[in-house]
């Protein structure tokens, strides 16, 4: 494949995320959407006719006629979709998480590089323009927060939050700590599905950087930030809003506000989901490794999972399970119901 030729590609699951897929795709130059696939026939026609493709029922009817392919069906259908178009020699974006336990991952992250093929995960918020520019400003952060807050939705009911939610702030985190993980503490509860819809953790590196983390799909505002704290800087980014404030001391003592440098980088707007296209399609024309590699969505994963084991020994609503926590949790059941409450009313608004 010449840089100059196009890279036809096709949508396998036209569901919400496979439909904005679709949709950037179409409109991309250099790319020929050949089709959008789904079992569900009706819903593949909608995203093809929104975005200029083909409907098709079964997505091994297109893999001859394919260089690359989004996937973005159910996770617990990764390893079985991700390995059928693999084996075509055909390259992968896999949305987040690239599969179902760190086996199958290693399984996928195996066959592509049998193939010699790209094999990039879906985690989307690498490519947000505050994530990209704020990465440039991190140095040995010692402490972070991190919210991740959302209304229910019953298409990933399959898996819990952390897996639904959280799993975007641990690739994150684990690219901006750059660190081990030495421990962790987890805690959530099942409320409106069969698992975690809302989870709490502190997690602790190697370096000394903690980091607290919640995930919610209760709540009935969105809410996307990132809190940041290192020696003489605090950075505050919002992903959903695409912003970033960095805050800075002018003098070794604070007196007053004058003392403190606040920055705000010009951004660029580019849609997160259109970069992390731009960059699959880069890493297939030029033969590189992608950032979000299958190597860091097995870490990513790892993490996810060691926090979801967690919550099932902790978790809150199974009957027994509070007693069992008691002295040394009681603190972090306290704070859980309070997080629970701040997210069903809205999160606060400071920076």
């Amino acid at each position: 494949m010449t840089p100059a030729s196009k890279i036809r590609i096709a949508v396998i699951g036209a569901g919400k995320i496979g439909s904005h897929h679709a949709r950037i795709l179409g409109k991309l130059p250099g790319v020929d959407l050949v089709g959008v696939c789904d079992t569900n026939v009706w819903r593949a026609q909608l995203a093809a006719w929104r975005s200029g493709g083909v409907a098709y029922r079964n997505y091994a009817d297109i893999l001859k006629q394919i260089d690359a392919a989004v996937i973005a069906v159910p996770t617990e259908h990764h390893l079985a979709v991700g390995k059928t178009v693999l084996e075509a020699g055909v390259h992968c974006l896999i949305e987040k998480p690239l599969a179902a336990s760190v086996e199958e991952a290693r399984e996928l992250l195996t066959l592509s590089e049998q193939k010699g093929v790209v094999l990039q995960v879906g985690h989307v918020e690498r490519f947000n323009p505050a994530v990209l520019e704020a990465i440039h400003h991190v140095k040995h952060p010692r402490f972070i927060t991190v919210e991740r807050l959302g209304p229910y939705d019953p298409r990933v009911s399959q898996i819990g939050v952390v897996l639904d939610l959280m799993i975007h702030d641990l690739d994150i985190l684990l690219t901006l700590v750059g660190s081990e993980v030495e421990s962790l503490e987890a805690i959530g509860a099942s409320l409106l599905s069969q698992h975690e819809d809302i989870a709490n953790v502190r997690i602790r590196f190697k370096t000394g950087c903690i980091a607290d983390l919640t995930a919610s799909r209760i709540s009935l505002q969105k809410c996307r930030k990132l809190r940041l704290f290192q020696e003489q800087s605090y950075i505050s980014l919002d992903y959903a809003n695409t912003s970033l404030k960095i805050y800075k001391k002018k003098s070794p003592v604070i007196k007053s506000l004058k003392d403190i440098e606040i920055l705000e980088p010009k951004l660029d707007r580019t849609e997160p989901l259109k970069n992390e296209h731009l960059h699959f399609l880069d890493c297939i024309r030029h033969n590189r490794k992608p950032w979000p590699s299958g190597e860091h969505g097995i870490e990513a994963l790892k993490l996810a999972l060691q926090i979801s084991s967690e919550i099932e020994r902790y978790e809150v609503s199974h009957e027994g399970a509070a007693r069992s926590l008691f002295p040394e949790w009681t603190n972090d059941i306290s704070r859980l119901a309070k997080t629970v409450t701040k997210s069903v009313l809205g999160s606060e608004q400071e920076p």
